[in-house]
């Protein structure tokens, strides 16, 4: 170790250092290769596990995956819009899979929506309706759990934990145990996604109070302002935009639990997706997916736009610059 020493022209001191941080990092790379051969190793056990729990077909049907997509076609591309608009097919054979004027919903004896997307309009619905009550309720009970405004740390720890509690179980769990109660239908969708989002968007709340500037409150604080005047003129209209962009992103993915639990009894069109696919009914469940990717793409877009209004574009600038 002397020559290395010598030969590197480094003090004692700093080969020690060297020689303990190269010791460092040799560990590291082992616990590295440990960590990949043990996730290897479990993918493998796993992928052996479903082969056999699948009769021993799982690698043999690997190849086929992408048999469905393929041969579940319409007979031609317009087809799909003609199931999204409930237009006449050209097909109609007297079955139900190519007669989309049958679930038109009438508004007048002439004007009509189309079936699909009169669901979607319910997804969507429910989807906002979920929203609206789990963001004003998460809007209501995150200051409670922001350490910077409440010093009793029981408060802290008892809002915490119940938003813990909230967002423990996913949407399709609640629904599925409100509907014995409930029955089927949008209502049992519409608690079970406003009790996931008050959890999910309670501690993303709480955290941007918790980043927001303090000087404001401490200005409010020394005029003798009250809690609630300082948190309504010092912190909320710091983090109103972030709690925008980040309502908007929960309603985005409060649409896509809306269809899911839908495809369960929760009503919209993830029922109508889930039949679709379960009767073979290629144009409809195509025309679904388009509606619902369109569906997200315009919330993403009308959220930017939103925050933008809030923000300003001067704090959009200033971000861009920043990356």
């Amino acid at each position: 170790m002397a020559d290395i020493s010598q030969q590197s022209g480094l003090s004692p001191a700093s080969e020690t250092l060297l020689r303990h941080y190269r010791s460092q990092v040799m560990t590291r790379r082992v616990y590295s290769l440990i960590a990949v051969a043990g996730v290897i190793i479990a993918l493998f056990l796993a992928m052996n596990y479903a082969n056999s729990a699948n009769s021993g077909k799982f690698f043999d049907r690997l190849p086929y995956m992408f048999d469905f997509i393929k041969n579940f076609l319409p007979r031609d591309p317009f087809e799909i819009f003609r199931a999204m608009f409930s237009l006449e097919s050209p097909y109609f054979d007297g079955s139900a899979k190519y007669n989309y004027t049958a679930s038109r919903v009438y508004i007048t004896d002439t004007f009509y929506i189309p079936h699909l997307i009169y669901q979607l309009v319910v997804t969507v619905n429910i989807a906002i309706v979920s929203t609206i009550i789990g963001g004003a309720l998460a809007f209501a009970l995150c200051f409670f759990a922001a350490t910077n405004l409440v010093g009793a740390g029981a408060v802290r720890w008892f809002m915490r934990r119940t938003m813990e509690v909230l967002r423990a179980f996913p949407e399709i769990v609640i629904a599925g145990m409100l509907t014995a109660i409930l029955s089927i239908g949008p209502i049992a969708a519409i608690i079970a996604i406003s009790v996931h989002t008050i959890g999910a968007l309670g501690k993303l709340f709480f955290e941007v109070v918790e980043n927001a500037d303090m000087k404001p409150d401490e200005g409010l604080k020394s005029v003798g302002a009250t809690w609630l005047e300082r948190v309504r003129y010092a912190i909320v209209p710091q983090v109103m935009p972030n709690f925008v962009s980040y309502g908007l992103l929960r309603m985005e993915i409060n649409v896509r639990a809306s269809t899911i639990i839908g495809a369960v009894g929760g009503g919209g069109i993830g029922e109508v997706f889930r039949l679709s696919i379960g009767r073979d009914y290629a144009a409809q469940t195509y025309a679904i997916i388009i509606m619902l990717l369109v569906t997200i793409i315009i919330i993403d877009q009308f959220s930017g736009w939103l925050r933008r209004r809030l923000v300003g574009n001067q704090g959009f600038n200033l971000a861009k610059g920043s990356v």
